[in-house]
């Protein structure tokens, strides 16, 4: 009586085998995509632009677009943001430093760079699959949509600059500082260098 009225262990096994290995290929691509982050900036670019052509032609789902741009906010403000905020590092005694004779302390971000990306990819993905259910489809007027959009991002956005402006942190880098050093006897004697 074990098959009948329900699923069998038999039937089960070999799903969750599927699962298993489905889940093992994603997490090796996803894996040996990390070193690649041009690469896969591009593939988010080509996924969002798939993804705005189906908005265009369907002429629809704007309230699924705007969540997706509050999401994508959402997640930038956290890849801008240090993890430990400086403000309430304040009230514990530590801060970020602000003379050059303190203890140097790297930028480490709330979200890192291949979560943010990850994340995005997800959302893009999730709203694509969205758009092809009639449920999601509200009537808005979408031009309201976007100018509220707009404000929100630049008011947030405000915020966030005032924020690195005051405990003098800079999100980006641009890849690893040379030091320069002294020019060298040979160079201002005017002999060749090696």
């Amino acid at each position: 009586m074990d098959g009948v009225g329900g699923v069998g262990p038999s039937a089960v096994a070999p799903l969750a085998k599927w699962r298993s290995d489905f889940s093992r290929a994603f997490r090796y691509y996803l894996d040996r995509s990390t070193p690649h982050p041009v690469q896969r900036w591009l593939g988010t670019l080509a996924i969002a632009a798939i993804y705005v052509l189906r908005v265009y032609y369907v002429q629809g789902f704007y309230i699924v677009s705007y969540g997706l741009g509050i999401y994508i906010l959402n997640l930038l403000i956290g890849f801008l943001s240090p993890k430990v905020d400086p403000e309430l590092e304040i009230l514990d005694g530590a801060s970020l430093p602000t003379k050059g004779s303190d203890e140097f302390k790297p930028f480490i971000r709330r979200l890192p760079e291949f979560k943010f990306w990850y994340s995005i990819t997800k959302a893009f993905c999730v709203a694509f699959v969205m758009t092809f259910f009639s449920v999601f489809d509200v009537p808005v007027f979408w031009p309201i949509l976007l100018c509220y959009w707009i404000v929100l991002f630049v008011l947030t956005m405000r915020r966030q600059i005032q924020h690195m402006f005051k405990y003098r942190y800079v999100p980006f880098s641009l890849g690893k500082q040379r030091y320069t050093g002294k020019k060298s006897s040979a160079s201002s004697s005017g002999l060749p260098r090696d």
